[in-house]
């Protein structure tokens, strides 16, 4: 039976998802700030990063120009300054990893998407075993590592480059899959199916997914979601997903609003100020500062209708 948990009614949210976009036009909104429009057309995913989706939305849309042409040495310095690169918490991930049972030192855990690696030394300071953090950019993973060390993790927590699409695990090789807030990357049903393989019988996958918390909900939010990510959609739908792709589901539970709020957007204010100085007078990094204002507004404008819902299967 899968336990299913829901925090006070009070909002709850989740990262603002948009893999396609062709154009960018800024007006300004009732908070002073530019404000990004987006007519979307398809657009590549990033395999496997930690990032917001809003994050990979402003990569795509940025002056029409291609994934090659962007300059993600600014990105990565930008979002290095926070301890996540998404909303999330330390009582969050621990919440999530209780519904795992029966890790040892000898288990094997895969954090997918893991960025600099907050949840993950999270997880190795509150399980056993040996765990690999992969992540599509280099920077992070230096962070992750250098985390690592700094907490005397470094025997039994490695961070390495690498695409969650193409991974090098053997069959049956894992006793716990983790992807906070990264899964849309690969899709959902699709991330299930693929990693399904990596994992021991019994073994367990623990991820967070952008889900809608109601049957109707505002034209305006709809639109946006049908353009950002597809595959969003109810908790009873995603739970049923997880069952066909071979798991029983075990627990779902929703992120509360401070994941967004005070672990997230607020952590950023200090962030861009600093930001935008060090690039001053760069139009990516204004752009980049204005989309991500704009995606906390988003946020406190529709939370009550989406956000993100840890998922916990064992593998049958």
């Amino acid at each position: 039976m899968c336990l299913i948990i829901t925090p006070s009614p009070i909002t709850l949210t989740q990262s603002y998802a948009m893999r396609r976009s062709e154009e960018k036009i800024f007006s300004s909104d009732s908070a002073g700030f530019p404000k990004p429009d987006f007519s979307m057309a398809t657009a590549p995913a990033f395999r496997g990063s930690f990032i917001t989706c809003s994050f990979k939305s402003f990569i795509m849309s940025s002056d029409n120009k291609s994934i090659h042409e962007i300059d993600f040495d600014l990105i990565c310095d930008y979002f290095s300054g926070l301890e996540r690169q998404g909303p999330g918490s330390p009582e969050v991930t621990m919440k999530a990893l209780g519904f795992v049972d029966n890790l040892t030192d000898a288990s094997r855990i895969a954090d997918l998407g893991c960025g600099t690696g907050g949840q993950t030394m999270v997880l190795a300071q509150n399980a056993p075993g040996k765990i690999t953090g992969i992540d599509l950019f280099p920077k992070f993973i230096d962070l992750f590592n250098a985390s690592a060390a700094r907490l005397n993790l470094q025997d039994r927590v490695e961070g390495i480059v690498g695409s969650m699409d193409k991974l090098s695990f053997q069959d049956e090789e894992l006793d716990l899959i983790w992807s906070e807030g990264s899964i849309y990357n690969i899709g959902f049903e699709r991330g299930l199916n693929e990693w399904r393989k990596f994992l021991r019988k019994g073994g367990y996958i623990a991820v967070s997914e952008s889900s809608w918390f109601t049957e109707e909900r505002p034209e305006e939010i709809i639109k946006f979601w049908q353009d950002a990510y597809a595959e969003i959609d109810t908790i009873p739908v995603k739970v049923a997903q997880m069952q066909k792709a071979g798991y029983i589901p075990v627990a779902t539970f929703i992120l509360p609003e401070n994941c967004w709020t005070v672990n997230y957007h607020d952590q950023q204010g200090p962030i861009q100020e600093a930001f935008l100085e060090k690039y001053k007078g760069k139009k990516a990094a204004e752009d980049l500062v204005a989309f991500q204002k704009h995606e906390a507004e988003i946020y406190r404008k529709y939370k009550a209708w989406y956000g993100y819902v840890f998922y916990i299967g064992r593998k049958i």
